[in-house]
């Protein structure tokens, strides 16, 4: 027969809980940042509990990892990025489950002057169409459209975060614009 004070000296490192290694950084990293965490993830989901979720994957991650990761973009910077990634995946599934295209989606929509109340659910309508339209694009270049345009990072901001240069930031940003201009254009009308 095997006593408890046995078994638990045979528990190996590797079965230990990761959080515990982590302890003062993460729960700082946690108390600092997750505003920014749960405000980046509304921007692109637009759905507070969908946000929510973002914060705990994102955390929980750090969580699980064996080693503490090496912020060589400050935490905050990393912390962002994750955040705009676990976002985008939400987004890109929302809209890959729904199996609707972005132009069948749009068809009943009136771009007629209206009343308060329905400007404001067309822009609403908007918001979700942009968000469809994220989620056709690269991962890269959605998610350096969310750094610049969501969250107000400059190009060079962008590039040391993502590890690039300013130029590449600004190409990519050229393309991501145009390739949401022309998916928005049914919904735009001369606005543009």
């Amino acid at each position: 027969m095997v006593d408890e004070k046995d078994r638990e000296d045979r528990v190996e490192p590797a079965l230990a809980d990761p959080a515990a290694e982590h302890g003062p950084w993460l729960e700082a990293a946690y108390r600092e940042h997750a505003g920014m965490v749960l405000q980046t993830a509304y921007r692109v989901t637009g759905r507070i509990d969908d946000a929510e979720d973002v914060l705990q994957t994102v955390f929980t991650r750090l969580a699980a990892r064996a080693v503490r990761p090496e912020f060589t973009t400050g935490c905050g910077a990393y912390l962002r990025r994750a955040a705009s990634n676990a976002a985008l995946d939400i987004v890109q599934s929302r809209y890959a489950r729904s199996g609707v295209s972005l132009e069948a989606s749009g068809s009943a929509w009136q771009r007629d002057p209206a009343p308060e109340p329905e400007s404001r659910h067309l822009g609403r309508e908007l918001e979700e169409q942009l968000r469809r339209a994220l989620a056709e694009l690269s991962r890269r270049s959605a998610e350096i459209f969310v750094l610049r345009y969501f969250e107000g990072l400059d190009n060079t901001a962008i590039a040391s975060c993502l590890g690039t240069s300013p130029g590449t930031v600004a190409v990519t940003l050229h393309r991501a614009k145009a390739r949401l201009r022309e998916a928005l254009e049914p919904y735009l009308g001369g606005l543009q």
